[in-house]
C-alpha cells in the first residue's frame, strides 16, 4: 500500500474510529460527554447572542423613539433665527422633519418628594414628526402643551416617584436666578400635569416636557431655542446625513447625530455582548479540550493499529491526519447538534418563555420591575457562523496534541511485545 493511498484513507479511518463499536466503554462515555458539552456550549452561546441582539435592538428602538436622529445647536448659545434655519434644514436631502427644542436640568417636586430630571420644551405640532412621543402617551395628551398654559407631560415612572397623576401640580425649579428685593432665588414654577408617557426605558424616570412658549418664559430664552431636532429617512444613515448637513451650514452651528449623544450606552451594550460571548466560549473551549482526553485514550487503544499502519508505509503526517479526523468528527457532531438546537431555541424563545410562565403561574419579567416583559431575540446568521467557526477552530487545536502523540509512536517497540 502506497503512502498516497494511506493518506487518502486517513479521514475514512478517523471516521471509523469515531463510531467504532469495539471501543472501550469508558472511552465511549468520555467521547459522549465531550459531544454533549459541545452541544450545550454552542447552543447556549447562540441563544445568548440572539437575546443580546434582541435586547440591543429593543433598547435602541425605545430610546430612539424619543431621542431624535440628529441635533443642530449653536456654539455661541441660543438660536434666535431658528424658523429660517428650520426651513433651510427641512429641504436638505434625507431630512424628514425638524422641530425646535429647549432643554435644561431641573428639580421636580411634590410636597416633600424631590427628583432630578430633564425639562425639555417642545413644539407639540412639529414634535410628532421627529419623535414618537404622541404615540407613547398613556394618560392625557401631548396637545395639552399647546398655547401658553403652564402644563407639563411627565414620564410614567417619574410621575410614580412624585406620586402625581394628571390634574395634580408639580413644582419645577431650574438653574436660573430670579432677582427679588430679598435677594437672588432659584426660579421655580408650579406646573399642572396634563399627561404621562411610557416607552419602557430610562427616559420614563427623568424626562418632562413643556411647551416651547412655557420653556422660553421659565428659562428666560427670549424667543431663542437651544437647537433643532432632526429626523432622517434612515436611522443608520443619520451619521452620514448629519455630516453632510454640517458641511452646508455655517461653522457656528454644531451638528450631532444619535450615535454621538447615545453612543456610550450602545457601546456598553456591545461590550457586554462581547464579554458574555467570551465567557460562554470558555464552555465551548472546555468541551473542545475534553476531546483531548478522548483522543489520548483512543491513541492508547489503537497503538497496534498505528504500528501496523506505520510498517505498511504510513508516514507520521498520515497518522496525525487519522486522529485529527477522529477528533473533528466528534466535534462536528456536537457543533452541528448544538447549532441546530440553539437556532430552534432562539427562534422560539418567546413561546418557550410563555410556556414556562404558564407552568409556573407567574410572570418571569414583571413589567412593573423590568423595562421588558418578554425576552427579545434577534438571531443573526453571522453570529451563528461565528460560533460554529470558533468552536471548530478550538476543536482542531484540541486534536493536535493527541494526534502528534499518535504519530510519535515507534512501531518496532509496539510490535515487539505483541
Amino acid at each position: 500500500m502506497t503512502q498516497s493511498t494511506i493518506a487518502n484513507y486517513a479521514p475514512f479511518i478517523g471516521v471509523r474510529y469515531s463510531f467504532s463499536r469495539k471501543r472501550n466503554r469508558f472511552t465511549s462515555v468520555i467521547a459522549t460527554v465531550s459531544m454533549l458539552g459541545m452541544v450545550l456550549g454552542v447552543a447556549s452561546l447562540i441563544v445568548v447572542l440572539a437575546i443580546m441582539n434582541g435586547f440591543a435592538g429593543e433598547l435602541r428602538g425605545r430610546i430612539l423613539s424619543l431621542v431624535p436622529h440628529g441635533f443642530i445647536e449653536s456654539q455661541q448659545g441660543g438660536i434666535s433665527q431658528w424658523p429660517e434655519l428650520m426651513a433651510q434644514v427641512s429641504t436638505f436631502p434625507g431630512v424628514l422633519a425638524v422641530s425646535p427644542y429647549i432643554t435644561e436640568k431641573a428639580i421636580l417636586g411634590n410636597g416633600q418628594t424631590r427628583r432630578g430630571g430633564v425639562l425639555t420644551a417642545i413644539d407639540p405640532t412639529s414634535e410628532s414628526g421627529v419623535s414618537e412621543l404622541p404615540s407613547a402617551i398613556i394618560a392625557g395628551d401631548v396637545e395639552s402643551l399647546q398655547g401658553d398654559g403652564f402644563n407639563v407631560v411627565l414620564g410614567a415612572t417619574l410621575a410614580d416617584i412624585l406620586r402625581v397623576v394628571p390634574g395634580d401640580y408639580v413644582e419645577v425649579t431650574v438653574p436660573r436666578l430670579t432677582v427679588t428685593p430679598l435677594g437672588l432665588f432659584p426660579r421655580s414654577k408650579r406646573l399642572r400635569v396634563t399627561g404621562l408617557f411610557q416607552i419602557g426605558a430610562q427616559p420614563d424616570a427623568y424626562q418632562a416636557y413643556i411647551s416651547l412658549s412655557t420653556g422660553q418664559k421659565l428659562l428666560g430664552s427670549k424667543g431663542e431655542v437651544d437647537g433643532l431636532q432632526v429626523k432622517t429617512s434612515d436611522l443608520f444613515e443619520a451619521p452620514q446625513i448629519m455630516q453632510s448637513l454640517a458641511a452646508e451650514l455655517p461653522a457656528s452651528y454644531l451638528v450631532k447625530d444619535w450615535s454621538q449623544t447615545q453612543g456610550s450606552l450602545f457601546r456598553a451594550v456591545k461590550l457586554e455582548k462581547v464579554m458574555v460571548s467570551l465567557l460562554l466560549l470558555s464552555v465551548v473551549a472546555v468541551a473542545a479540550f475534553n476531546i483531548v482526553s478522548t483522543l489520548v485514550m483512543s491513541v492508547a487503544e489503537k497503538r497496534r493499529d498505528i504500528a501496523v499502519l506505520r510498517t505498511m508505509g504510513a508516514r507520521a503526517s498520515g497518522v496525525m491526519a487519522i486522529f485529527v479526523a477522529h477528533g473533528l468528527v466528534l466535534a462536528a457532531v456536537g457543533i452541528s447538534v448544538g447549532a441546530l438546537l440553539g437556532v430552534l431555541l432562539a427562534t422560539n424563545i418567546a413561546a418557550i418563555t410563555a410556556a414556562v410562565e404558564n407552568v409556573l403561574g407567574m410572570k418571569l419579567f414583571d413589567p412593573t420591575v423590568y423595562f421588558i416583559s418578554e425576552l427579545p431575540a434577534d438571531l443573526q446568521g453571522f453570529d451563528v457562523a461565528l460560533v460554529v467557526t470558533a468552536s471548530f477552530v478550538l476543536s482542531l487545536l484540541a486534536t493536535l496534541y493527541p494526534a502528534w502523540r499518535a504519530a510519535s509512536i515507534a512501531p518496532a517497540e509496539v510490535l515487539r511485545y505483541e
